[in-house]
């Protein structure tokens, strides 16, 4: 058997064009041209679908900073995060409240630059520069792509890469990564581990937002990551937080920040600030238009994708796609599918590269060997702009299976 694809990609003349689309190489080129001579990059989960909602919302979410502000390192001297700014603080205990998905009484809040940083603190924090051997990291795969690379980048003595968590069965300490909803097939997961050997756990609940899964309980674990990039869309604000029980953790994961960056940016943190009171003002004031509850907006645009996606898939037959979980949500109070923020493609026997095989097709992905699985599937973001989400679905439909 064999796959092909129709001739042409049916465009036409008028297709819409991308001024910073991605070459063959994956990197950007300033030149105007058709999205269907261009390579579609759906490697990286860049959340731009959401920016049409915010531009309705510019007015409100407005910042102004005079050239005098926000001029000191310090912030809240009497928090365990001395550089965390109280307003964003209380906009994060609010947000989390208002979702319901997440516990925030009686816990830290640690902000870092994006959840990237967060991760490094939390992996500093656990580990123990008395130990004589470094601290074993795990995930369960399919895991996120960039835990092994940000553990051996950093060639740390505290802590090292140990692969599938599915797997582990080493007699040593560990520290499991629990990424729910999983990226990248946006499972709902616990720990798995099944070693005795002693163990300590972080979740990483990067999606754990309504558009992409059902509430299903107020998470209450002892660190918990949370990134501002995949709840509203604000990549470029790199603000992340860690909700952590124990003070000495809190203290330890803000000790890595300080010394790694000296803190976080109060411009950013003043932005997400005002922008997680926006919502929630939205959500808590009586009779506000439905068309300005961002949640409910995003799970829109979610479920719209994925029901395209599904037809696109199905028409082509030449892959298939985890099956989405269903669950009753707290936050919306009915039941729920997940629509995650990535796509996790298997390509039909006869297609042994599943990335190699889009990148044919002008498409790039990430293969599955970098989640620690099989090279017949790849990881696709449904985060993208709606013109090349649009022209991805165009190519996925005009490819046909065909028997030799």
């Amino acid at each position: 058997m064999m796959v092909v694809a129709k001739s042409g990609f049916n465009i036409s003349a008028s297709a819409p064009t991308d001024k910073c689309f991605s070459s063959a190489n994956g990197t950007k080129s300033p030149t105007t041209l058709p999205l269907n001579n261009s390579f579609l990059n759906l490697d990286q989960g860049d959340p731009t679908v959401f920016e049409s909602f915010w531009r309705e919302l510019n007015d409100e979410c407005t910042v102004v900073i005079k050239g005098s502000d926000l001029l000191s390192y310090l912030s809240d001297t009497g928090n365990v995060c001395w550089f965390l700014l109280p307003e964003l603080r209380d906009a994060v205990k609010r947000l989390h409240n208002v979702v319901g998905n997440a516990v925030t009484e009686k816990k830290h809040i640690v902000v870092g630059t994006g959840s990237t940083q967060l991760f490094q603190a939390a992996l500093f924090a656990l580990s123990s520069p008395d130990s004589p051997h470094p601290m074993n990291v795990v995930a369960a795969a399919p895991y996120y792509s960039e835990y092994k690379d940000e553990v051996e980048v950093v060639l740390s003595r505290l802590y090292k890469w140990s692969g599938d968590a599915n797997v582990f069965d080493k007699d040593e300490a560990y520290i499991e990564v629990v990424t729910s909803p999983n990226n990248p097939d946006g499972t709902l997961r616990g720990p798995v581990v099944k070693s005795r050997a002693e163990g300590k756990l972080v979740y990483d609940f990067a999606y754990y937002w309504p558009q992409y899964t059902p509430i299903t309980h107020k998470a209450d674990h002892d660190i918990m990551l949370f990134t501002f990039s995949k709840c509203t869309g604000h990549a470029g604000s790199r603000i992340g937080w860690a909700i952590v029980k124990d003070i000495e953790v809190a203290e330890k994961m803000t000790r890595y920040i300080q010394m790694s960056s000296i803190g976080v940016s109060k411009e950013s943190q003043t932005r997400v600030a005002k922008i997680m009171q926006v919502i929630c003002d939205n959500y808590q004031n009586f009779g506000y238009a439905e068309s300005k509850l961002f949640f409910q907006h995003s799970k829109r645009l979610m479920v719209k994708r994925w029901k395209k996606l599904n037809e696109a898939i199905k028409q082509s037959d030449v892959f298939t796609v985890a099956k989405s979980q269903r669950a009753y949500c707290h936050f919306t109070k009915e039941l729920s599918e997940t629509y995650p923020a990535f796509a996790w493609l298997k390509c039909k026997e006869g297609i042994e590269d599943c990335e190699s095989y889009f990148r044919k097709l002008k498409i790039i992905t990430r293969g599955g060997e970098r989640f620690g699985a099989d090279a017949k599937y790849a990881r696709l973001s449904m985060l993208c702009k709606d013109e090349v989400f649009d022209e991805f679905l165009t190519r996925l439909s005009n490819i046909k299976w065909v028997s030799n």
